[in-house]
């Protein structure tokens, strides 16, 4: 009775596979077509970023039946310098966010609000944040990334080898550029809820690529002294044999992101979902394919510049050279 291989362990046992490695170019042009792109939509559009960080005033209208018109004629009365931006949260909420104002302003607009549309004072959660403290949070966030990016490197250097440092870091800000630029191109707003849901992309993407990472060190350990495969070859089959499982891992954790983005955010219309659960979904997405495609193909072209890969890649091709000699029918 024959046993039935599944596709996940033809992968692993090399019997099927696919050329991740040697086909970086391929992977090179479509990541630098989305970092293009994100560069354009940054510099075209520029990130939208929320009070929390330039500063600015919002009021959130507690009361079902008020339209995005009729709260942006209501802000036209109360002559607010700018051009406020006015969304609905949800179906009984209406918020509005203006640049900053000062006491006066500010008292203005909670008067006429609450004469327009006949609610309380109370009802209308007013948050006034000044630049200062936006620079700070700013700041703050910047230092936090930092940090990470830093921790990382001296973690991976210690565990692994620095070059697989090197690889993991380009992989990481490979996924950052393109997450935000993607944030830049759709206009959503860069809130806290965003800055967390990219140190948790961060760490995702970081973990898919230690994963990989781990397969190729073993993969390739006293590779140099064999004259079978070379560096590449090894890394390659390190990255199908871990294929399936980072699959697996990203379809499981991008159902629950999904579930959040679209029915949270979409459905229940809350916006702090909103902000963390974009985020997060493009970031999985692309923290998945940086690990296969990115990470793995950069790590073995630096590897492969060394002498002693060198020295091994050619003493494969001699190897196969004399295979196939062998194996040739004789004139």
């Amino acid at each position: 009775m024959t046993t039935k291989v599944s596709f996940g362990d033809r992968l692993y046992r090399g019997e099927k596979s696919f050329n991740f490695v040697n086909n970086r170019k391929r992977w090179y042009s479509l990541s630098a077509i989305l970092i293009i792109a994100s560069i354009f939509a940054l510099g075209a559009k520029g990130l939208e970023l929320g009070i929390e960080f330039k500063g600015g005033s919002e009021f959130v209208l507690n009361q079902s039946g008020i339209t995005v018109p009729e709260a942006r004629a209501a802000m036209e009365k109360a002559n607010v310098p700018g051009d406020p931006i006015v969304q609905t949260v949800g179906s009984s909420k209406v918020r509005i966010q203006t640049g900053a104002l000062t006491n006066a302003q500010s008292t203005k607009v909670l008067d006429v609000l609450s004469s327009t549309f006949s609610i309380a004072k109370a009802d209308i959660d007013t948050r006034l944040i000044g630049p200062s403290w936006g620079k700070e949070i700013t700041r703050k966030a910047l230092t936090a990334l930092l940090v990470f990016l830093l921790i990382i490197i001296i973690f991976l250097s210690i565990a692994f080898e620095p070059k697989m440092a090197i690889a993991a870091i380009i992989a990481l800000f490979h996924d950052v550029f393109i997450t935000v630029g993607i944030y830049a191109l759709i206009g959503f707003e860069v809130t806290p809820a965003t800055v967390i849901g990219f140190l948790t992309i961060l760490g995702y993407s970081l973990y898919d690529t230690v994963v990989v990472f781990d397969k190729v060190r073993e993969n390739t350990r006293g590779i140099a002294g064999g004259s079978r495969y070379t560096y590449s070859d090894a890394a390659n089959l390190a990255v199908n044999q871990t294929l399936v499982r980072s699959i697996n891992t990203s379809i499981v954790a991008l159902l629950p992101v999904g579930a959040i983005l679209f029915v949270g955010a979409g459905v229940l219309g809350a916006g702090t979902l909103k902000d963390l659960s974009l985020a997060l979904f493009i970031g999985l997405a692309v923290g998945t394919y940086s690990s296969i495609c990115v990470a793995t193909p950069f790590l073995a072209a630096m590897r492969e510049r060394e002498p002693a890969m060198r020295a091994l890649a050619k003493r494969v091709q001699n190897r196969s050279s004399k295979e196939a000699g062998v194996a040739s029918p004789q004139g």
